[in-house]
């Protein structure tokens, strides 16, 4: 096992595009960590970077104390999993785990030993004789992951690994990942650009946008207090409400008179944002004790839920409300804050300053 340091890690591809601005990762021994963002923000090329199959402009990778800039992938001890399985169709699933390791010429006792223990890890028994084409979406990814497993490596990487499987596997394997690397205790690295992969896996995990790393924390870190706008409208489902206001009477305010519990220590010369989690508003009848007026856009039943979209100001506004808690399409209602102080952001720097 071993943690891996990335140390202002830059790459311009030869047309001039910047795909990582300097990133800076500090990646614990032992760690599930998950990089996270939209398409094109870098962290597919991070990750594969770090495994050694894209080369950096500049910058360093470290994987335990050894220096790996100039080490091929080969010799970097990782085992990378990728999105499309990538198993060979003509071989069974023992002989697919076994490869690695007969291109290594381990003994055959010692292959053996290390395929068991792989197929008892993902429960793979009963699959250990049948060939890809007879397997499953999910029992396809569990056999590469178990085809990573056997080589014992320093860390894991995996890039988006869930992403061709339906929303009921994609849950289950999670499940799995996160067993297994507890139960390993192996560092693990995981790109995602699916924001409940992040927060259900990770111990801490990174936002890339536009190439640069805007945050690292541990999903409560995250989801509490998200470091600049672009993480506010990013991390939640619904994402945060951003609310510009300002500080009146020791209040904030929005122009439409909704009053939120003010952070301390806030600048009084900024334009500012509030962003407001859905749970921290609340929908009610009209003229309701410290409510403003606003008018119901849509509703949006989940079962256990009821998000509610309702026009604040020119503005869709979305609270989650409990199911018990029903209001008519195009009603007027009112709205009201009812959770503790906001994370409050400059509008011109987009950074967190409350």
């Amino acid at each position: 096992m071993a943690g891996i340091e990335v140390t202002a890690l830059h790459k311009r591809y030869p047309d001039g595009t910047v795909a990582v601005d300097h990133v800076d990762l500090s990646i614990g021994d032992g760690e599930l960590f998950v990089m996270l963002g939209p398409s094109g923000c870098g962290k597919t090329t991070t990750l594969r970077a770090v495994a050694g199959l894209e080369r950096q402009t500049t910058g360093d990778i470290r994987i335990g104390d050894t220096l790996v800039n100039d080490l091929p992938p080969a010799e970097r001890d990782i085992a990378m999993v990728f999105q499309f399985y990538a198993l060979y169709p003509h071989l069974r699933t023992r002989d697919n785990l076994a490869f690695p390791l007969r291109a290594e010429g381990l003994p055959k006792a010692e292959v053996r030993e290390r395929v068991e223990e792989a197929a008892r890890l993902m429960r793979l028994g009963p699959l250990l004789d049948r060939r890809p084409r007879r397997l499953s979406g999910g029992e396809q990814q569990r056999v590469a992951l178990a085809r990573a497993l056997v080589r014992r490596p320093r860390a894991f990487l995996m890039d988006e690994p869930l992403t061709n499987l339906d929303a009921e596997l994609r849950a289950d394997m999670r499940t799995e990942i996160k067993h297994l690397q507890g139960e390993l205790g192996t560092t693990m690295v995981y790109v995602t650009h699916d924001q409940v992969e992040a927060m259900s896996l990770g111990h801490r995990f990174a936002i890339l946008n536009k190439g640069r790393v805007e945050q690292i924390g541990t999903p409560l870190e995250v989801y509490d207090r998200p470091a600049s706008l672009f993480c506010a409208a990013f991390i939640g489902s619904p994402p945060m409400n951003l609310i510009e206001v300002e500080v009146a009477e020791g209040k904030l305010r929005s122009q439409d008179g909704l009053v939120l519990t003010p952070p301390p220590g806030l600048p009084r010369d900024r334009r500012l944002v509030a962003g407001v989690r859905p749970e921290a508003l609340e929908v009610t009848e009209p003229g309701a004790e410290r409510s403003v007026p606003a008018r119901l856009v849509s509703a949006e039943w989940l079962g256990d839920e009821i998000i509610y979209v309702v026009d604040h100001g020119g503005q869709d506004v979305r609270v989650r409300m409990p199911p018990t808690v029903r209001f008519a399409a195009d009603a007027p209602v009112g709205l009201r804050h009812t959770g503790g102080p906001p994370a409050v952001y400059d509008v011109r720097t987009e950074e967190l300053v409350a």
